[in-house]
């Protein structure tokens, strides 16, 4: 092959990794955000005199927060679905030339979707992908089949299988997803509508409640920051409450900012909101009262829905991918509470049996939660890793192919095997 190595772009509702196959990071990670000028900003009037200026007048990532003046802000991914493809192409654009620097006419192309991303949403990402930006080749991989090969990184050759339950958890959407040789189950998939921006909304929520001295203009920002920095699992709800009741030293924590328009430093308590926040997972009900099923009942709930015979490799691999999986002892938990559903429906089956219950010789069902180092950017890294192999130009479509036959080409996808 005379083309430079992949490049491998992970679009998600919150942030947009992108960087070259064959990285074990990301090389550069941005908000997926696009601000475009404000029917009342001046540089829209201004623009429209340059010709035809207009149309670069935008900005992605970071940038967006310094235009809010004269710009409007637009997220084109909604629950890890594109929205908005004019905005989603300009995204792209900037991602391509602006970040990785790149010729889009020399590389291959790993886009990543979420699960039960529609055919249309496909093709028009192949269109704009092989007409705008004229690439060789793209393959858009579905991104829990990524993240269950990015786990292989604590697995033995022997061990690595494209089969597993996959709990991908990002800033916007939580799905749980089947995976059986490489291939989802489709109808078995689970969707939460709670996530990191929902933990982000409950801190928040928290902190102002409690009246503590943070400026209105930090306080989403220092929610965040309380989630990421400050932020655990805990094994008994009622028992933390009471250690941090009785020893409120050890436990609670201080955040300084400074206000930005005076420079004056300000302080504020971290309390309950450390092990409350990502609760929602465990105990749904203190935040929300739309959705009440915990995650853990979510995913026995899926598994269970699965042909028999995969259940078991499901449950033996049950895979994390996002950040908001990267909660300590959030896997542990996880793993405890499943474990303890299968256990207690098992046993309900063998006293119902009676007599020949007692006698069956029953394997107990493994549950096993795979952590790992790389799950914050599993799906980024599972994706580097496969575009890396020769493999991944083979199951490529190419350019030549989509000249002959048109976006159709992009509606199913071949399978990887490579064991790495």
């Amino acid at each position: 092959m005379d083309f430079k190595p992949p490049a491998v772009i992970d679009n998600g509702t919150g942030y947009t990794k992108m960087g070259y196959a064959g990285n074990v990071e990301p090389q550069y990670i941005i908000p997926t955000t696009i601000s475009l000028p404000s029917s009342k900003g001046t540089s829209s009037f201004v623009d429209t005199k340059r010709g035809g200026v207009e149309d670069l007048d935008f900005y992605i990532g970071t940038d967006c927060a310094k235009h809010t003046n004269t710009h409007a802000i637009n997220y084109p991914i909604r629950h890890g679905l594109i929205e908005n493809w004019d905005n989603m192409e300009r995204l792209w654009q900037r991602c391509i030339f602006d970040s990785l620097r790149c010729d889009p006419q020399e590389h291959y192309m790993l886009l990543t979707e979420p699960p039960l991303n529609t055919p249309e949403n496909r093709e028009y990402t192949a269109e704009i992908m092989f007409e705008t930006f004229n690439v060789p080749g793209l393959y858009i991989a579905v991104q829990a089949v990524l993240a269950l090969a990015a786990s292989w990184t604590k697995k033995s050759v022997a061990e690595r299988t494209l089969t597993g339950t996959v709990i991908d958890s990002g800033d916007g959407v939580t799905h749980v997803i089947p995976v059986a040789d490489g291939y989802v189950i489709g109808s078995c998939i689970k969707h939460i509508p709670l996530a990191g921006r929902d933990i982000t909304n409950f801190v928040q929520q928290i902190q102002r409640e409690r009246k503590e001295p943070i400026p209105a203009e930090d306080s989403l920002e220092t929610a965040r920051r309380t989630k990421e920095m400050h932020s655990y699992v805990c094994p008994d709800l009622v028992k933390e409450f009471a250690k941090y009741d009785s020893n409120p030293q050890k436990y609670i924590r201080k955040y300084e900012g400074i206000k930005k328009g005076t420079g004056r430093t300000w302080v504020s308590e971290v309390g309950y909101e450390r092990f409350l926040g990502p609760e929602i997972f465990f105990n749904p009900e203190i935040f929300s009262s739309d959705f009440l099923t915990p995650l853990p009942e979510v995913v026995d709930e899926a598994i269970l829905k699965c042909p028999i015979d995969t259940r078991r490799g499901l449950y033996n691999n049950i895979v994390l991918s996002g950040g908001s999986t990267m909660f300590k002892d959030f896997g542990r938990r996880l793993n405890r509470d499943i474990k303890k559903r299968v256990d207690r429906r098992m046993d309900a089956n063998l006293e119902r049996l009676g007599a020949l219950g007692r006698t069956a010789n029953a394997q107990p069902i493994d549950v096993n939660v795979v952590s790992h180092h790389m799950q914050r950017y599993a799906v980024w890294f599972g994706g580097s890793m496969l575009a890396s192999t020769p493999e991944f130009y083979r199951v490529c479509h190419t350019k030549a192919q989509y000249d002959e036959e048109g976006p159709r080409i992009a509606r199913h996808n071949a399978v990887f095997t490579a064991q790495m």
